[in-house]
């Protein structure tokens, strides 16, 4: 038997015992909203105690989920904690042990870097570190056969970084975990602001934008920035926050956040599916959709309200009996207009449903369930007219102050939806038609969220997304949507 790397937090970072820790992990993955779409070929997580960074590790976790069969070698690099290093740390262990089952190493894998300079075998850096330890039960719960490349990662450039990610970056059967926390002990505020910081400088893959007191992982992280640069890769917030909104006191605070990093062949695959997408490539890819099935969704959208006036309830839209980029999640939202004037506008703003189903649901909806308006009435339909909108997956903002969001908004091309104190509220980029300045945009979205237009607190969040269109008007015959209902 080979000699396995024992456990040094098990019991201090999180539960000791199997029970417990399969437990705490699936609960945190278990509050995931998971959205279909690209798996990452990256990740960036924290690796602080479950109870204050397990939420936000399981956010990005929850999206290895569909790649659990597929993927089979996990490299994973942290910082060191305890026993500096120079370059990066191997482990001679054969496994590392957890409470739930010991993680085999992927000995030829490594073998594949050993041979580089700045790749070394020191386990007395790997023994007391927490850094890579705490990533492996979520891999465990997550993924279901698979060994690990764990290398600690010391003073070492961002070129060393690269080039050992570049040897081992494999193909859909490899996953690249970086482990880090951000800002350390500040106050809530200083803490969220530094941390905004570092979110852009991830979000525009920029190396030198991490700096010393912004990532205990800044080393590893500079080098996976500058590989998923050179590669092409896509990169999403997932998730940040720090250790005042999860468990501990506000006055010192760490900061914690998750990105996922898609491989760019596996953005055009979906349309609205998580957030691993491109403007560009959603914008041509929902055109081209819209161009081939356009009139098919708008008349799914007109059949939804008709089996309303005649049964109550939305169109029985079949996935299968339609083409397969309609069958695919999809997020969208149908507005209809009477002369002119809105008449009702109901959607879904992430893709958790077929495309084709979620428009003839929303169909229903905007027709019978808007608050805002009565229900449609027959005598209403030979003046109405149908628009719909497919959203792409919407993006976290990093924001420091409403002054800060106003500078980034993008009239006529951002949709943007508000959070905070439980109320949301969205508006799509075709609102920018009729409130084209910002600050008036944002004014009536609070109103709309049912908030003060001058509210503003540390917690309020910002997601914009982006949308293409098709309307009735477009049409030849915009009436035929009602004459040809399509009833799937």
């Amino acid at each position: 038997m080979g000699s396995v790397r024992p456990a040094a937090v098990s019991g201090i970072f999180y539960p000791g015992s199997a029970k417990e820790l399969e437990g705490s992990v699936d609960h945190y993955l278990s509050q995931v909203e998971v959205t279909s779409g690209s798996v990452p070929k990256a990740i960036i997580a924290p690796h602080a105690g479950y109870i204050y960074s397990g939420p936000i590790a399981a956010s990005v976790y929850a999206r290895i989920l569909p790649a659990r069969d597929r993927i089979t070698r996990v490299i994973l690099l942290g910082p060191c904690h305890k026993v500096a290093v120079r370059g990066l740390a191997a482990s001679s262990a054969d496994a590392f042990a957890t409470p739930l089952r010991d993680v085999q190493v992927d000995k030829d894998a490594l073998a594949r870097v050993l041979d580089l300079p700045q790749v070394n075998v020191f386990d007395a850096t790997h023994a007391p570190e927490h850094s890579l330890e705490v990533h492996l039960p979520f891999l465990q719960r997550v993924l279901a056969q698979f060994k690990i490349v764990p290398l600690v990662v010391g003073d070492a450039s961002t070129e060393e970084i690269t080039e050992v990610l570049d040897i081992l970056w494999g193909g859909p059967e490899t996953l690249i975990v970086v482990s880090s926390d951000l800002s350390h002990y500040l106050s809530y505020a200083e803490a969220q602001k530094l941390d905004s910081a570092t979110c852009r400088a991830i979000e525009t893959l920029d190396p030198a934008g991490v700096g010393e007191a912004q990532a205990c992982g800044r080393v590893p992280v500079r080098g996976l920035l500058a590989l998923a640069r050179r590669k092409g890769l896509q990169v999403s917030t997932v998730d940040l926050r720090n250790s005042g909104d999860t468990a501990g006191p506000k006055d010192r605070v760490v900061g914690y956040g998750s990105w996922a990093f898609v491989e760019p062949s596996t953005t055009e695959h979906a349309v609205n599916s998580d957030q691993s997408f491109t403007e560009g490539s959603f914008g041509a890819a929902t055109k081209r959709l819209l161009d081939d099935h356009g009139p098919t969704l708008l008349k799914t959208a007109a059949a939804s309200i008709l089996n309303g006036l005649e049964t109550g309830q939305p169109l029985c839209s079949m996935p299968d009996q339609h083409p397969e980029a309609l069958a695919r999640p999809g997020a969208c939202f149908v507005t209809l207009k009477k002369n002119g004037h809105l008449r009702g506008c109901i959607g879904t703003p992430i893709a958790r449903r077929p495309l084709i189903v979620d428009c003839a649901e929303n169909g229903f909806a905007a027709a019978f369930r808007d608050p805002r308006f009565p229900a449609v009435t027959a005598d209403e339909i030979s003046d109405l007219t149908i628009s719909i909108s497919v959203l792409s997956p919407p993006q976290r903002m990093s924001i420091n102050s409403e002054a800060d969001l106003l500078r980034q908004l993008r009239p006529g091309i951002d949709g943007l939806i508000i959070v905070d104190q439980n109320r949301r509220a969205l508006f799509l980029p075709s609102v920018w038609q009729d409130i084209p300045r910002p600050a008036e945009f944002l004014r009536h979205l609070k109103q709309k969220a049912g908030l003060t237009v001058d509210h503003w607190t540390d917690t309020f969040q910002a997601h914009r997304f982006v949308a293409e269109g098709i309307s009735v008007t477009e049409l030849a015959d915009p009436r035929s949507i009602w004459l040809q209902p399509e009833r799937a």
